[in-house]
């Protein structure tokens, strides 16, 4: 089962520097473009845009990839 998180939940996940954490800013039901791509979001399975502790980058994630803290 997928945890679902909600905006304001602190949250972790890997990148390719490393562990990353970070806030949820927007929490995504439907398909939606980010960066050039579309990334694909239901009401049961929503994707996540995260905006980094350190850096501000903001990143789009399923909530399979994520962990709360």
């Amino acid at each position: 089962m997928n945890m679902k998180f909600k905006t304001g939940d602190k949250v972790s996940w890997n990148s390719e520097a490393g562990k990353v954490s970070g806030t949820i800013i927007k929490v995504h039901t439907r398909d939606f473009d980010y960066k050039g791509y579309t990334h694909h979001a239901t009401e049961a399975d929503p994707q996540y845009e995260i905006k980094s502790d350190k850096t501000d980058h903001i990143a789009a994630h399923k909530g399979t990839a994520l962990t709360k803290i």
